[in-house]
């Protein structure tokens, strides 16, 4: 009886699905889980942290249309990397600057594909959120004076033929990655390419009018300051999630991740605090996604050629598309008066508070 009292719990603790963490069939689930939470962690980053912080650092006037901007350029880059996007990327390929098409539409791939320990299709998902975070930070250098229309085709043509290939160079088999050049979670594939094209765009969209002559308030540092908040919550998808595994590795960049943000919040404070004379929540919330970004004397060059690559490419793609883009919407930049007016009205005819 008493053997019986021992053994009946234990047979049913140990048959119990929940408990049962082994691999089966080539995929890990506590790397699953953890790949599928970190998707989740970064999907968020874009229509809820950047949609934010971004709108809060707009003008009242075109709050609405930076979270549009922002919302849009998720969905289409979300249809692009299912459509082509993936292929392009991650399809084996004998060249070393682009994938093939054998991907396309994720033909090939179903629920028992397998990359890893983790199944193919979260790898696709984990792999678009990058993607799509990627052509949305680029709207932090047209805000308040691009056109709608011009930033979805511009939005399509990026993902396509400016973020695939460098996505394939580092993370697909390409010639970064063949050298042996280093890029965990994004640094030439998301903040130099993005950050190099929205420099460009920024170049031929010009100066917002009146600036340096007007005060530009931000509509909202609340939103700003929640956007922060979010974005550095989903980075810890973005960088402990590029392990793809759930181990140290992914410990490491998830406790790095924090206090490189805590430490550029602090330290944009201070400086701040000492050169203004006031400690300003903005400021706070700037430093903290700053800080959102072994090695030997090769490896530095090595890097080096990756980075200049990324650059050299990056700003000559993204002229293309916008020459293109420019060419089918007739301009990129919106009409004067709908700038002074502002975008929210002039652009969707909605508001986003009712000012008297």
């Amino acid at each position: 009886m008493l053997l019986r009292k021992i053994l009946l719990p234990l047979g049913i603790l140990l048959s119990t699905p929940v408990f049962v963490f082994a691999k089966e069939g080539g995929i890990d689930t506590g790397d699953t889980a953890w790949v599928t939470i970190s998707t989740a962690l970064v999907m968020m980053m874009t229509p809820a942290g950047l949609a934010l912080f971004y709108g809060g650092m707009s003008r009242y006037k075109n709050l609405l249309n930076t979270i549009s901007m922002t919302l849009v350029a998720y969905c289409l880059a979300s249809i692009v990397w299912v459509g082509w996007g993936y292929s392009l990327a991650f399809g084996e390929s004998s060249n070393l600057f682009i994938g093939n098409l054998s991907h396309v539409f994720l033909n090939g791939i179903d629920i028992h594909s397998i990359s890893g320990t983790i199944p193919t299709l979260i790898f696709v998902l984990f792999q678009m959120t990058f993607a799509c975070i990627s052509v949305a930070i680029i709207l932090g250098s047209a805000v308040d004076r691009m056109k709608f229309s011009s930033w979805i085709i511009f939005t399509i043509l990026w993902v396509t033929f400016v973020y695939t290939p460098v996505c394939n160079w580092a993370w697909g088999g390409g010639w970064m990655h063949k050298i042996g050049a280093l890029d965990f979670a994004g640094g030439n594939v998301v903040h130099i390419n993005a950050g190099v094209s929205g420099l460009v765009l920024a170049l031929f969209l010009g100066k917002r009018k009146g600036y340096g002559r007007k005060a530009m308030i931000p509509s909202s540092v609340t939103f700003t300051a929640l956007g922060a908040g979010l974005l550095w919550f989903g980075w810890f998808g973005f960088n402990a999630g590029s392990a793809l595994a759930a181990d140290g590795i992914a410990a490491s960049a998830f406790l790095v991740t924090n206090t490189a943000a805590a430490m550029a919040g602090l330290a944009w404070l201070f400086i701040e605090w000492k050169h203004s004379k006031k400690p300003t929540l903005l400021g706070l919330a700037s430093g903290v996604i700053a800080g959102l970004f072994y090695g030997n004397p090769k490896q530095v060059w090595i890097q080096f050629l990756s980075i200049v690559g990324t650059i050299a490419f990056s700003a000559a793609a993204t002229v293309i598309v916008i020459l293109i883009t420019r060419m089918l919407t007739n301009g990129i930049r919106v009409e004067r008066d709908n700038e002074l007016a502002g975008l929210d009205n002039a652009l969707h005819g909605e508001r986003a508070f009712e000012i008297e």
